[in-house]
């Protein structure tokens, strides 16, 4: 796919920010640039596709990170306890996507992962790539959902034959920490709002405790905008307005619904970086969960989308306070994206994986 006409200025303002001479750098603590191990989990379908991806490019930028790898499925009972001990040394973990079984009573092994890590802010950035053409313009959208309760409690019973009863939990510790952290994401980030997601005209009780506290954590951060909208009215004025969103704050399962509708008109899934957090450990991954482990056509043809885990990995870069690595990393996928000439089939190209990745690599500064 060629560069297009409209994409021109937008190439030529970045190759002219190549020659610029930075005169405001990071400078690090004494020994900061020791390599740092990060726990790396390939996962299923096109897990090991993309994750494969970021160890090249990794290494091609001579990043001061090395992996310690480890051979997890969604299909085990439980994340092995190695795996476990290897993220709470290393603090970072970097995987691709788990396939969770449908039904049988296995449960998901991300949401084991969220639960003994207590990783209970999910972010996933929705915006805009330059030469990427979408239906809605000027989209730049922060999920910020709350990873830990809600419908993902897993407290299910059946009550008597053919009657199950699922419970929807919603504590005040929970949703406070996740409104603090949504705000706190704003005013580090120069976000001028944050909307709050909820279904509180009809689960007055549970919604209604997670308003109140995004209410009271509001307050004190007076120079934010904060308001609230009804899930139902969120999910029609993001396919209709998305832009007019900043950060969003929402409890576990309207979350993960919004974040996939937000990927959706920003460019699709296989180009939203994410993360998950806590106050100890952090878990990096494809952003918007739709498709993050792929149909077996696409592993086969080896043709899966790189970019978001690429972002992604940016985004773990920053979090282990190395700017100028993920700068460079964010920047060369950007320049890839702008011209056009490389892309996967879910961007319109006919590409493959490797293909991306060698001209991310070919574009590192």
């Amino acid at each position: 796919m060629a560069t297009t006409r409209r994409s021109l200025p937008l190439l030529r303002t970045l190759i002219a920010g190549k020659s610029q001479t930075r005169t405001v750098t990071y400078m690090p603590r004494p020994g900061d640039g020791a390599p740092r191990p990060v726990t790396l989990i390939p996962g299923d379908g096109i897990g090991p596709l993309v994750t494969n991806a970021v160890e090249q490019v990794m290494e091609a930028m001579h990043a001061p990170v090395y992996f310690e790898k480890y051979d997890v499925h969604g299909d085990m009972k439980r994340v092995p306890r190695e795996v476990l001990d290897s993220i709470k040394k290393n603090k970072v973990c970097l995987k691709g996507g788990l396939r969770t079984p449908m039904g049988g009573g296995v449960s998901s092994l991300n949401m084991q992962l969220r639960k003994e890590l207590d990783l209970y802010a999910s972010l996933v950035n929705c915006c805009n790539l330059p030469g990427l053409p979408t239906r809605h313009e000027n989209v730049d959208i922060v999920v910020i959902r709350e990873n830990t309760e809600g419908e993902y409690s897993g407290l299910e019973h059946e009550v008597v034959p053919g009657v199950v009863e699922s419970l929807k939990v919603i504590t005040k510790f929970c949703s406070e920490r996740i409104a603090k952290y949504a705000f706190e994401y704003a005013y580090l980030n120069n976000r001028k709002k944050v909307t709050a997601v909820h279904k509180a005209n009809i689960m007055k009780l549970a919604d209604g405790l997670f308003l109140e506290s995004c209410r009271e954590v509001a307050t004190k951060y007076p120079s934010i905008k904060y308001n609230e909208i009804i899930v139902d009215n969120c999910c029609m004025q993001l396919v209709s307005k998305p832009e007019q969103f900043d950060v969003m704050v929402t409890p576990n399962l309207y979350g993960n619904l919004v974040a996939n509708t937000a990927a959706g008109i920003a460019g699709g899934t296989g180009v939203m970086p994410g993360g998950n957090v806590g106050a100890e450990y952090a878990v990096f991954e494809q952003g918007a969960s739709a498709g993050n482990v792929g149909k077996e056509k696409i592993v086969e043809q080896k043709t899966a989308n790189p970019v978001a885990l690429l972002l992604s990995s940016a985004m773990m870069l920053r979090h282990l306070q190395f700017p100028s690595f993920a700068d460079r990393l964010e920047s060369a996928v950007k320049r890839v994206i702008l011209e056009g000439q490389y892309r996967t089939k879910d961007l319109g190209g006919q590409s493959t994986t490797q293909e991306v990745v060698d001209a991310v690599i070919a574009k590192l500064d």
